[in-house]
């Protein structure tokens, strides 16, 4: 599975089986893990077997079944909830490579709980978790804005349009999809955030997904 058919094939699953992570697909999400902390100065860690992090929450989107989850944590910073989505997501889409289900979650746990399993530090923060393992289903797609909703071009090249339409295969709180995506020159893309619940993070989700389907070599982020 390459990456396109990661990102059309990944749904939000929020009920899982009773099962541990398979030993492959365990080391290879804690490489990449160690990979994007590296990139992203983070401190992102795999959490296994901790279903109480999930236990006795109700809210939107209940979950049920979840054993282990992926928390992002990194030392207070502007941008940090725009880098923990950025990161996030790659990891997202590597889990499904894997075989495994992901739900984005931002209130349902026990976060503190989480920040005593990750032994926040000072000057850190957690900014949200990744359910993460074997589906009892593969989730469905979610309602979707338009190309035109999010974005402005004057004559789009192909590789922005394909950007823009992975952006919107992106996940975002409650399916707000809050980002617009502007050609700005030929080869240069501003990248903004329009309001919303977790809008940030949703922000840097949906960054991912841009560069992945439009080819970083063509494009620069501009200001």
């Amino acid at each position: 599975m390459d990456m396109q058919e990661a990102m059309r094939a990944r749904h939000s699953v929020r009920a899982y089986e009773d099962r541990p992570l398979d030993g492959e697909a365990r080391a290879a999400l804690e490489r990449e893990i160690a990979a994007c902390n590296e990139a992203g100065d983070l401190r992102i860690c795999l959490l296994e077997e901790q279903p109480e992090l999930f236990r006795g929450l109700a809210g939107y989107g209940k979950f049920t079944g979840v054993r282990n989850c992926i928390a992002l944590v990194g030392k207070v910073a502007e941008d940090l909830n725009e880098r923990a989505g950025y990161y996030g997501e790659r990891l997202v889409l590597e889990a499904q490579r894997l075989g495994l289900n992901t739900c984005w979650v931002a209130l349902t746990f026990s976060k503190r709980r989480t920040r005593r399993a990750v032994k926040l530090g000072r000057g850190e923060k957690l900014v949200c978790v990744i359910a993460v393992g074997y589906g009892k289903t593969q989730g469905v797609p979610h309602k979707s804005k338009t190309a035109e909703k999010v974005s402005r071009a004057h004559e789009a090249p192909a590789w922005f349009t394909a950007g823009v339409e992975a952006a919107l295969l992106a996940p975002t709180a409650i399916n707000q999809q809050k980002f617009f995506f502007t050609l700005v020159g030929e080869r240069g893309v501003r990248a903004e955030c329009t309001g919303g619940f977790y809008g940030t993070i949703d922000l840097g989700i949906a960054k991912y997904h841009f560069e992945q389907a439009a080819g970083r070599e063509n494009f620069d982020w501009v200001p």
